[in-house]
C-alpha cells in the first residue's frame, strides 16, 4: 500500500518554482531519506505532504486522500521541524501530556525515559531550551506520537554528534518495535543511510533519483588514471563528476552501466559511496572546488 503518492506535483511562490513536476510514491512501513542541498525544495515538499501547503498543480494523495486541510491526514501524521510552534504557557511535561490526548498511539513511558536519558527537565519551558535541546525534545515528540506517517525535517539541527547518533539509534529501534512510514530529510546522507530503505534525492525542486539504498551503493563507478586514458574511456558514458588529480591525471565518476570486459589496463576502478553519489548528482557543475581555486 502506498502512503504517499505524488503525480506531477508543482509548487510555486509567485514566479519561483519550489517544486517542479515531481512524481514518486512511498510505501507503507518504510523509512525514506529525503536528501538534497539547502534550497532543493525538501521542506516545501514535506509541508505539501503534511497538508500545510496547497500544491499549485498536480495530484498528491496521503492515505489515499488529498492532504491539504484534511482532518484524516492530520490525525495520522506528525511533522517535526525546527520552527514548530508549541504553547509557551506549558512546560515540557505538560506538552507531553497534551500530546497523549492528540495521538492514539502515544507512548508516554517512552517519552519520560527519553526525557530522563537526554537530561531534559520536565518543568522547563520549550522556549527556554537551547537550539540543540529543542531539537532533542521535538525528536521525542515525533518518536512517541508513533503516527502512521512520521516526518522529520532536518531533525538534528543543533544536536552534538553523540546526541545525533543516539537519536538515529532510537528512531531505528522504535521503528522495529512499532513499524510506520517515516520520512527523514537531511543533507547528510552519510549519517542516516544505515537507517534507510529508500533515498529520494531532490535538486532544484526536481527528483534526481528515487531508489533503494542497496541500489544506490552500486549506482556509480569511479575511475582514475592518466587523463587521456580516462577521457577516452568515459567519452560515451554518463559522467556524473570529473576533476583533475595531480599533474596529468583525472578522476571521474560515471553511471555504473558497464560490464567487466570494458575495463582498461592502466585505469583504476572503484565503488563510490552513496553520499558522494548524491553530492555529484546535485553539483551545479562537473568539477570540484579545486577547479575554482
Amino acid at each position: 500500500m502506498n502512503i504517499v503518492e505524488c503525480q506531477n506535483v508543482r509548487k510555486a511562490y509567485g514566479n519561483k518554482e519550489a517544486l517542479k513536476d515531481i512524481s514518486f510514491h512511498i510505501r507503507e512501513n518504510t523509512i525514506t531519506g529525503l536528501i538534497g542541498r539547502n534550497g532543493a525544495g525538501k521542506t516545501t515538499l514535506l509541508k505539501v505532504i503534511a497538508g500545510y501547503y496547497h500544491e499549485t498543480s498536480g495530484d498528491i494523495k496521503v492515505f489515499s486522500s488529498r492532504p491539504f486541510n484534511n482532518l484524516q491526514v492530520s490525525t495520522n501524521m506528525i511533522l517535526i521541524h525546527e520552527d514548530m510552534m508549541l504553547p509557551s504557557s506549558l512546560n515540557l511535561e505538560e506538552l507531553l501530556r497534551t500530546g497523549e490526548h492528540f495521538y492514539p498511539n502515544w507512548n508516554m513511558e517512552l517519552a519520560f525515559r527519553l526525557m530522563n536519558y537526554f537530561s531534559l527537565d520536565p518543568k522547563q519551558k520549550h522556549a527556554n531550551l537551547s537550539k540543540g535541546m529543542k531539537s532533542t525534545f521535538n525528536m521525542i515528540l515525533g518518536l512517541c506520537a508513533r503516527c502512521p506517517l512520521t516526518i522529520f525535517d532536518e531533525p538534528t539541527t543543533g544536536m552534538d554528534a553523540a546526541v545525533r547518533k543516539d537519536f538515529y539509534r532510537a528512531l531505528l529501534k522504535d521503528y522495529l518495535s512499532f513499524p510506520r512510514t517515516i520520512i527523514v530529510s537531511s543533507h547528510l546522507l552519510n549519517e542516516i543511510q544505515e537507517l534507510l530503505e529508500h533515498v529520494l534525492l531532490l535538486k532544484d525542486g526536481e527528483v534526481k533519483l528515487h531508489l533503494p539504498v542497496e541500489e544506490l551503493k552500486s549506482y556509480a563507478l569511479g575511475v582514475r588514471g592518466e587523463a587521456s586514458l580516462v577521457q577516452e574511456w568515459i567519452k560515451d558514458k554518463d559522467v556524473l563528476y570529473e576533476t583533475g588529480i595531480g599533474i596529468g591525471y583525472t578522476y571521474a565518476v560515471v553511471r555504473n552501466t558497464f560490464v567487466e570486459e570494458q575495463r582498461v589496463q592502466g585505469l583504476e576502478f572503484g565503488s563510490v559511496e552513496p553520499t558522494d553519489v548524491c553530492v555529484y548528482l546535485t553539483n551545479t557543475s562537473t568539477g570540484g572546488i579545486d577547479d575554482v581555486l
